[in-house]
């Protein structure tokens, strides 16, 4: 796969310390896209810099609206696969040779799992989506998908399901998907996620939605074979 045609999507706010070591590395792998969800801080410049495709939000409007951004961008590049990761500098840009490598041969879907969960909310999301779906960590930034899927179902999120509604699409519409162990490094600063509670929240709102909207992401795809697209 010319690497032109590898997007790897990385959605960043206030991360100016930590961007421009994530990108280099994966200007050799393929088109880093910095998706700056309203950063107060230098994160454009210091992505820019690193030479990074740069979308900008002029707010923050959320990990979702990034990604959601994100791919949209990497759709108007011409991409036929899209990586996402986070800006942080926990994942390893070396599992991305094997992601590219998984699509390559056949994988529609390929999903990190991580060596640790540091949230309950995270285990018990994790819980659900494995046994109804075989989804073994759902909320790992790191993920890869072919474009098709994404232009399939119309979007990444409609519902503000933490980076989880094209997996979950892709699982119930029964294309095909690998699981990979993906090691995580410990961040220097605080995460962006939020206070344990606000975030145990914010997963346990967006396990919700997931669940309840499982009828109709299966009856998109039903919708769309019908109308012959």
């Amino acid at each position: 796969m010319d690497r032109f045609k590898v997007a790897i999507v990385i959605p960043a706010f206030n991360e100016e310390n930590t961007v421009a070591s994530v990108v280099r590395p994966l200007l050799a792998l393929g088109t880093p896209i910095v998706v700056d969800d309203g950063s107060v801080d230098s994160t454009v410049y210091e992505a820019s810099k690193a030479g990074a495709v740069v979308v900008k939000h002029d707010v923050n409007r959320g990990y979702d609206a990034a990604l959601n951004s994100g791919f949209i961008r990497a759709a108007e590049l011409g991409c036929e696969y899209v990586v996402t990761m986070d800006a942080d500098g926990q994942h390893d840009c070396n599992v991305i040779e094997q992601i590219i490598s998984l699509l390559n041969n056949g994988s529609d879907v390929v999903l990190g799992i991580r060596d640790k969960m540091q949230r309950f909310g995270e285990h018990c999301f994790a819980s659900m989506t494995k046994y109804y779906l075989g989804i073994q960590d759902p909320l790992c930034g790191m993920k890869g998908y072919k474009l098709k899927v994404y232009v399939q179902l119309g979007h990444f999120d409609s519902f503000n399901s933490i980076g989880t509604e094209l997996a979950v699409y892709s699982a119930i519409n029964k294309f095909k998907i690998d699981q990979i162990p993906i090691a995580t490094k410990n961040r220097a600063d605080n995460p962006r996620f939020g206070s344990l509670l606000s975030s145990n929240l914010r997963i346990f709102r967006a396990m919700l939605v997931t669940f309840l909207n499982i009828k109709n992401l299966r009856n998109k795809r039903k919708i769309k074979a019908k109308n012959g697209r």
